[in-house]
């Protein structure tokens, strides 16, 4: 926490900042009819109510100064919606293989897992957590020297001696959250629930929960040989899968778990919820082997409904092969926080592995130690349980999930053409959907505003006139236009990228200020300005590319579903000599053909920089 006190705060954007950003977003979608009265809309609103509540949401930050003003209505928006946090809202980021394949028996890296991620967790809490930063100078910033020198920087300026550097220290808030929390459901909004005293560890495995004490009563964590021990006594317990799992009512609308919760405390399972509820993390052991990335992309994703409670703040997913995942629940956090867990993690297990293939687990009485959690259940919650799986299941099966490796090219020969690897990947997908569809949709790229007090994220609104332009000329024009002009294309589409992403990056965008000011106005019981109610509105936020990148040693793939029925969930990753795509759809779509011609797409854009016509 030692920049916390000192991150600078997220600025509300200037009105006619935000109105012409969105307006500049908006015209890649719309026929000139429909702009000028959609320009006409947000004009009014700039000089009208949009003013009224920009100078109130500008009142209401000055008077919060301890938190940014997205963090309480981002909250809102995720613990108020009611849909199922499965495919909904909950992502999963899987882990590379142990680089030791004997390390990736699953009872040895189960083992090694939850001690490191113990072992972050009494870092973290014991304050000695090093700060994340962003470098933009590792060489002068990433250095010993320097970490020496700034614990010298009062807390209260130290984010400026980084600044001086090149570095961004980001927001740590987040981080409480990781450990001992879980969300509630409750009518209308849910709540979120952190409880640090617990030293229990939740393990799923057949759809029976367990528990069993990870730390010792002075807080240290037990001996990674009794780790070893309970992990095995749960992997050979021989009690059957329950009829009636109760974790595939997490994955249940919000207000109908909500009421079989309050079932379940009337029926005398507030115990056993508690335990739920209040363990540091979920461990789930699966029984399956998993077959392929795509195989792993849905078991990691959503699984088989049974064996996973989704309301965790994270579940750590391990199959029968060691493949291993993290799901988290979405409302408390963003990616930064578990990505950079994920990470130590996977650092931790593989270079110093607590134990081996060759370990002896401890010889101590883990039928005494572990507990298995039973619940009692009535007619009616029985009847919720099954409910729930019928809903499950027809939820699941409408998903389809494709993977696509592009192995002509990455980050090193674009950075060589002074492109921006992103604004390539992100116009090979606008090329693709123009080339499946036809047509240029509302595309939403998530940026983090971490290096802000309290910041969430921000939108990076990829499709813009310049990709319009220029997927319009390789997908439907290839022969009207030379190499050089092609190149130039490309080269515009990377530098207007270029500049969203570092406006977005640093709290400059457009949707995160539109959605306070509607929050607002909600809130205050105005009526909804007419910007708001057009239909241009309800478009471009009817995100029909949601797409979201990561890359690092830890992650092999990351995964989510489509934000809409009619939309494609795109996690991607440009790496330095490939890029790669893991894309979710519904029926609505084809996945299999829209990879087919984002494929098409990053092979013309190769040929092109390579100085050869496309055919």
């Amino acid at each position: 926490m030692h920049y916390q006190k000192s991150l600078p705060r997220l600025p509300v954007p200037k009105l006619e900042d935000t109105i012409q950003r969105y307006l500049a977003a908006q015209r890649p979608m719309l026929n000139d009819e429909q702009y000028s009265n959609t320009e006409k809309v947000a004009h009014d609103f700039q000089s009208g109510a949009g003013k009224q509540l920009h100078e109130e949401l500008v009142a209401l930050d000055k008077n919060n100064k301890h938190t940014s003003y997205i963090s309480a209505p981002w909250f809102d928006m995720y613990l108020s919606a009611r849909e199922s946090v499965v495919l909904n809202f909950n992502p999963f980021m899987s882990f590379n293989p142990d680089p030791k394949p004997e390390y990736n028996d699953q009872l040895v890296r189960a083992t090694n897992i939850v001690c490191s991620a113990v072992r972050f967790m009494k870092t973290l809490r014991a304050g000695l957590l090093e700060p994340e930063v962003f470098h933009l100078n590792p060489a002068k910033s990433d250095t010993d020297s320097f970490k020496r020198l700034i614990r010298w920087v009062p807390p209260s300026i130290s984010w400026f001696g980084a600044y001086m550097v090149n570095a961004y220290p980001l927001d740590m808030s987040q981080y409480f959250r990781l450990f001992n929390s879980t969300r509630i459901p409750k009518f209308k909004r849910d709540e979120l629930l952190t409880d640090d005293k617990a030293r229990h560890l939740l393990v799923i495995r057949r759809g029976n929960l367990y528990v069993f004490d990870a730390l010792d009563r002075d807080g240290n964590l037990i001996k990674p040989a009794e780790v070893h021990a309970h992990l095995k006594y749960i992997l050979t317990d021989t009690t059957e899968a329950p009829s009636f799992p109760l974790g595939v009512l997490t994955s249940e609308n919000r207000d109908t778990w909500a009421g079989l919760r309050q079932k379940l405390l009337d029926t005398g399972n507030g115990e056993a919820l508690q335990l739920v509820d209040t363990a540091l993390f979920c461990l789930c052991l699966d029984e399956e082997v998993m077959r392929d990335h795509i195989h792993i992309s849905h078991n990691m994703l959503h699984g088989d409904g049974c064996n996973r409670w989704y309301d965790k703040s994270f579940s750590i997913i391990l199959a029968k092969d060691g493949q291993t995942a993290i799901n988290f629940e979405h409302s408390w956090g963003d990616g930064v926080a578990v990505l950079r867990f994920q990470n130590e993690v996977f650092k931790d297990t593989t270079e110093k592995p607590l134990v081996g293939p060759g370990s002896q687990p401890a010889s101590v009485d883990s039928a005494s130690a572990v507990r298995r959690i039973g619940f009692k259940l009535d007619e009616e919650l029985k009847a919720g349980i099954t409910k729930a799986k019928e809903n499950f299941n027809a939820a699941v099966s409408k998903l389809t999930i494709d993977a696509m490796e592009f192995k002509k090219g990455g980050k090193e020969q674009l950075k060589k053409k002074k492109l921006s690897p992103d604004a390539i990947a992100q116009l090979a997908f606008q090329m693709g959907f123009l080339r499946q569809h036809g047509q240029t949709v509302a595309t939403y790229e998530s940026c983090s505003t971490a290096a802000f007090k309290h910041g969430r994220t921000e939108t990076i609104r990829p499709a813009s006139i310049h990709t319009k332009r220029c997927a319009k000329a390789f997908v439907q024009q290839p022969g009207q236009h030379t190499v050089e002009q092609l190149q130039g294309l490309l080269s515009e589409c990377s530098k207007y990228h270029g500049q969203l992403t570092k406006e977005a990056a640093m709290g400059q965008g457009f949707d995160r200020h539109l959605f306070a000011m509607r929050y607002l106005a909600n809130s205050k019981g105005l009526a909804l300005p007419s910007l708001y109610q057009d239909p241009a509105y309800a478009a471009i936020n009817h995100n029909i590319l949601s797409t979201s990148t990561l890359t690092s040693p830890a992650v092999s793939l990351g995964g989510f579903a489509p934000v809409v029925p009619d939309g494609f969930g795109v996690g991607y990753g440009v790496h330095d000599e490939w890029i790669g795509c893991n894309v979710s759809s519904y029926p609505a779509r084809n996945v299999h053909d829209f990879l087919k011609c984002v494929h098409k797409s990053l092979e013309d854009i190769f040929t092109v920089l390579d100085g050869k016509p496309i055919n």
